[in-house]
This record gives structure tokens, sequence and C-alpha cells, in this order.
């Protein structure tokens, strides 16, 4: 039986905080050995894990070619994943051989190890070209299963404004009636296209078959410029660093809105949301890099970057 790695056992109890999290751990082992005979396959390279996801890489019988199982922690946001794999069909994203709903499970082809955020170090317009045009090929009609994001809209009014009264910030109320005000003007109304919903440069993947594929998706339809703001959030830690701000944070979203040919206002607006929402939610859970260092300083610097981004992005 393979080996689970003692880093991806300490996140999700830490993350989880439940005793169906040390059941799901304890089987992991005996469901993966299931999975790998019911889809006649054979462990090929070390095992793997991402946020909340076991890989454990195979090759399968008759010559069919590697592979990669993927088992999740079963959670109601990694439900849709083989959903949009299933509409792109390969297109944009690596292609999906099976899968096992019940147990969160899928086999999948198998991309590279190296992500466009190694393979892009120091050439941030590289970087957002790349996740832009992968935005824009995989924006295709969305199937009725998926989740519509335009349902959220009201979930997220209402966390905004308990977060906003809950929560020790440093928002000016102008930042925080722009984040509302994309909420209620564009959150409601979105298009029906499916999107990435986590894209960033870590879950996209050097490959043969394309140069780039995407990996680990939410699974939603709704507006593409969402994941404009998607992106930039996760440029954060680069752009930490960066001389000047307002500066790189606008070419980020002029490289963007041109490569995925989405409108760069709609961008913005997204952008600046998932910037609000990401200093709430930091002061609220942390952020997962603070956890795994555990550093407090680490985890303030990016709370309040977070809110230096939000209040840079409002008009």
């Amino acid at each position: 039986m393979i080996a689970v790695p003692e880093s991806f056992v300490t996140t999700t109890v830490e993350r989880e905080a439940t005793a169906k999290a040390a059941d799901w751990l304890r089987e992991l082992p005996s469901l993966v050995e299931e999975l790998l005979n019911r889809w006649d396959c054979v462990p090929d390279g070390e095992v793997m894990h991402g946020g909340v996801g076991l890989i454990v890489p195979v090759r399968r019988s008759g010559g069919a070619g590697d592979a990669v199982l993927k088992v999740s922690f079963p959670h109601p946001g990694n439900v849709h994943e083989p959903d949009a794999f299933t509409v792109w069909g390969g297109r944009g994203a690596v292609r999906l051989y099976e899968r096992n709903d019940e147990r969160f499970a899928m086999l999948l082809e198998r991309a590279g190890t190296r992500t466009l955020d190694e393979l892009g170090a120091g050439d941030e317009d590289g970087i957002v070209t790349v996740a832009g045009r992968l935005n824009r090929r995989l924006a295709v009609p969305a199937p009725p299963g998926l989740p519509r994001l335009s349902a959220r809209a009201g979930e997220w009014e209402r966390e905004l404004l308990a977060d906003a009264g809950e929560l020790p910030h440093s928002l000016s109320r102008r930042a925080l009636d722009a984040a509302l005000a994309t909420v209620r003007d564009l959150g409601s109304v979105q298009p029906d296209t499916v999107l990435h919903g986590d894209l960033h440069a870590r879950n996209i993947l050097r490959a043969d078959r394309e140069p780039w594929l995407a990996v680990d998706p939410k699974g939603y339809a709704g507006d593409p410029a969402y994941d404009g703001g998607t992106l930039l959030k996760s440029r954060g830690l680069s752009l930490i660093e960066a001389d000047d701000l307002p500066k790189a944070v606008h070419r980020i979203l002029d490289v963007f809105a041109e490569a995925a040919e989405v409108d760069r206002e709609r961008v913005r607006r997204w952008s600046q949301f998932h910037a609000v929402q990401a200093a709430f939610h930091g002061r609220r859970h942390g952020f997962r890099v603070a956890r795994v260092t555990r550093d407090g300083r680490l985890l303030d610097g990016i709370v309040r970057f977070a809110e230096e981004l939000a209040e840079l992005l409002t008009e």
C-alpha cells in the first residue's frame, strides 16, 4: 500500500479538525489500493499532494500510458471538478479518464510536475499571459449541472457585511462599498460559461500534449473576468516585493484582460472584490502559507497587503 505523506496528513487534520478527517486519512491507503485495482493501474512514482488531494502517479494497463490517480478529501468544493474536466475534454486542461464521485476520485492525464509559477519566475507578463489565454480557452458554454456563481451573490453580500461588522480591519468604507457594488452589479447576473474558479500559476502545469494544462478546477459557471481576480489575488506574494505596486497591479489587469479577451474594468472590479474577501478571510481563518510556516508575522503581512490591494483597486 502507498504511504500518505506526513505533510498531507498534518495539513488535512489542521484544516478540517474533525474525526471525519482522521477516519478518511486512516482509510486512504486502502481506498487508493481499491481504486488502483478497479482502474487496472500500478503506482509509478513518488506520491504527491496538493491542498486537498492526494496524487499518485500511475501506469495504466495495456499500454494505455501514464496517468495520475487523484483522491480528494470529501468536500462540497470538490464535487464539480470532474464535471469541468468532462466539459473541457482536454481542451486547455488535463483529460479525465475515469471518475468515482462517491470516493471523490479521478484518473487523470499525467502532465508535468513543473508549474507555471516555477517556470515563469521573474516573468510576470509571461505568467499572466499564459493564464489569460487558458482562461479564454476554458470559457466554454456551461452545462446545466454546474453551480452558478450568480447564486452566491446574496451569500457574498451577507458575508461581507458580517465580516466588516465583526472583524478588526483597516478597510475604508469606500473600499467595502465598492466590493458590495460589484456583488450587486456583476454578481447576480453572469454569463453561462465554465470557469476554472481557482486559476493561479500553481494550477497550470507544463505538459507535452499542449504547452500548458490546467488542473484543480472548482467547476463553476459565471463571468470569465472573475478568474482574473483569482489570478491577481494569487500573485500577492510576488506583488509584495514590487517596487511600484500600482504599476505592477495595473499591468496584470492590462495583460490578463488582453490575453483572456475580457473587459478590463470587470477584471478590476472582481479583483477588488477578491482582495476584500481575502483580507476578511485572513483575519477570520488565516492563510495556508502562514499555517504551514506557523509564521504569525507573515499572516499579518498578507492581510495588510490584501487590504492595501483592495484600496488600490477601488475607483
